[in-house]
């Protein structure tokens, strides 16, 4: 079977299928499925059997991979992230964020496989950042052109939720970082908006007074219907995204029903 790449709504999303993942894959078949996350920031693969190493690897293939100073981890292959409700309070993924924006260089990616799923909710949806810089009026692009902000691990992973020794090596490996409120990507040369509820805390030399109601106004923004899709999770779903230009929302709508996924997350580079 070939690859066919179907686009899911007009701003963001696309399922790939002729895809297995645990085979060894054609060099034009990962070069298409790179176009396509390119063009559509986030792919989805259903019906996929791949091992922690098998899921390794593969993400490997865009770069170097990343280890989270928070979330447990695979004893076998600590480059997979275990999202586990029997592990992790995965209310900290319920919001609007763009993953590791905390780190000098935030992730430029990640590939996320469903293990184990809820009969009901769930969901996780994707924002387009850079459709949502697109929509705003050319006077404010240029003015949030000129702005940088604050990214603060701290801010979604509270103390009273986390190993009080384990968080506070984390906050000292990751202090507060600066990115342009504005990021263009690497490869296609768009221009996204990049702040997020989950980890932006404060525009640089604006007053919290001031910079609160332009972050939220932002945030709503970019979490408009018209710039996301929502992806309702089968076991052996994977999902692939580009992080530069995209924010995530884990929905937790499931109570205490068994929610498993694994992440191997992707090093980016510095936002500019």
């Amino acid at each position: 079977m070939g690859i066919t790449i179907e686009p899911l709504t007009p701003a963001i999303g696309a399922l790939v299928s002729g895809v297995d993942l645990s085979q060894p894959m054609a060099s034009e078949t990962r070069e298409a499925i790179e176009a396509a996350l390119l063009d559509r920031q986030v792919v989805f693969l259903r019906d996929q059997s791949i091992t922690e190493q098998q899921q390794r690897d593969f993400a490997a293939g865009f770069g170097p991979l990343h280890i989270h100073p928070i979330y447990p981890r695979s004893d076998s292959v600590p480059e997979i992230m275990l999202l586990d409700t029997a592990l992790n309070d995965l209310r900290d993924n319920a919001l609007w964020h763009s993953d590791v924006s905390f780190s000098a260089t935030p992730s430029l990616g990640a590939v996320l496989l469903a293990r184990k799923v809820p009969p009901l909710g769930g969901d996780t949806l994707w924002a387009s950042a850079t459709a949502a810089y697109d929509a705003l009026p050319d006077t404010l692009k240029a003015y949030l052109g000129t702005l940088s902000a604050t990214h603060d691990l701290a801010k979604s992973f509270p103390a009273d939720r986390f190993e009080a020794e384990q968080l506070a090596e984390a906050k000292r490996k990751n202090p507060p970082m600066v990115h342009p409120v504005v990021r263009t990507h690497p490869v296609t040369g768009k221009k996204a908006i990049f702040v997020s509820e989950g980890f932006t805390t404060g525009i640089v030399g604006m007053d919290a007074t001031m910079a609160e109601p332009l972050l939220n106004m932002l945030y709503t923004h970019i979490a408009r219907p018209e710039f996301t899709v929502r992806w309702k999770w089968r076991v052996g779903d994977v999902a692939i995204w580009d992080n530069r230009v995209t924010q995530h929302y884990a929905t937790y709508d499931y109570g205490d029903a068994h929610r498993v996924m694994n992440r191997a997350t992707i090093v980016g580079d510095r936002p500019f």
